[in-house]
């Protein structure tokens, strides 16, 4: 299931610490979910993060690799934990100890989709919910926990840039600085998914390309920073949100005409970030590289 689950696209030669992410860009629908939906075809696509994956597709050409999803963030969440599961939703579920994520609908298996339109008529079986977790949310967290062991493993370190979209209606609440919206919002997690050297350096690439940048507000990082953001083992993780009204429309769910100049300007980011995963490996080096004896 795991061809069916994500695609990793790897670089030649892996030449940063930096792991490029896209867990809602998928847009695989199963026809049988399409069926068993009450919303048309267009509507259930309002959650996705359209086009994300085509934003950031360079970054294997930088030595990086870039996983992506192919199921929808509809279809199964994996921002969410396997554990957020949905009385509401999902048979034989109890309930007790809800987060606001999960009583709001959005738990590991969705119940609605963007301004709370109902998925489903009903509940589904428990054990549909367990599948599409082992089908597809083990899979891609195997997957991903790989791509970071495998960057710590030759770099010493290992961050996870988390890439998303969010609806302009989102930063409707974020106060403008110099009477702006942010263009892009980093999270993490106040502090406690990434060193604030991995979070500054990365807010300066966007704010090189001329891009807008904010902090935390209105997102912070969900299970996918808290999960994988292990500073005290150099393992970083900052989620990334750009405001889908710079590259797309958002109701008709297609790229407007300043998709390709968006897509050139993260070009820039996304070399200044894998440029910034594989400095510390090369201050490392210097560190431990021979030097010269004084004479005697």
């Amino acid at each position: 299931m795991s061809e069916a689950a994500f695609s990793v696209f790897s670089p030649r030669k892996l030449r940063s610490a930096a792991v490029f992410a896209s867990p809602h860009s998928g847009s695989d629908y199963p026809d049988r979910f399409l069926r068993e939906s009450i919303l048309d075809n267009h509507c259930i696509r309002s959650s996705e993060d359209a086009f994300v994956d085509q934003l950031f597709s360079v970054a294997p050409l930088y030595g990086a690799p870039l996983l992506t999803a192919k199921k929808p963030r509809a279809y199964l969440d994996l921002n969410r934990s396997p554990e957020e599961l949905d009385p509401a939703l999902i048979e034989g579920v109890a309930r007790r100890g809800q987060n606001p994520r999960v009583a709001s609908g959005l738990g590991v298996i969705p119940r609605v989709v963007a301004g709370g339109r109902a998925i489903y008529r009903g509940k589904i079986p428990i054990a549909e919910a367990h599948r599409r977790i082992a089908d597809y949310w083990k899979p891609y967290h195997s997957a991903l926990q790989g791509l970071l062991d495998c960057a710590h493993q030759q770099f010493g370190h290992a961050i996870l840039v988390d890439c998303h979209s969010m609806p302009h209606e989102a930063l409707e609440t974020v106060p403008r600085r110099s009477g702006h919206l942010p263009d892009v919002v980093l999270g993490d997690r106040f502090g406690a998914a990434a060193s604030g050297e991995i979070v500054d350096r990365i807010e300066a690439a966007f704010a090189r390309a001329g891009l807008r940048v904010a902090r935390n507000a209105p997102f912070a990082g969900a299970y996918i920073t808290q999960a994988y953001g292990r500073p005290s083992r150099n393992q970083h993780a900052v989620q990334v949100e750009i405001d889908r009204s710079l590259y797309m429309d958002e109701e008709a769910i297609r790229p407007n005409e300043n998709f390709p100049v968006l897509q050139a300007v993260l070009r820039d980011v996304i070399a200044d970030i894998t440029a910034a995963g594989s400095d510390a490996q090369n201050d490392r080096d210097r560190e431990v590289a021979p030097r010269p004896m004084a004479a005697e």
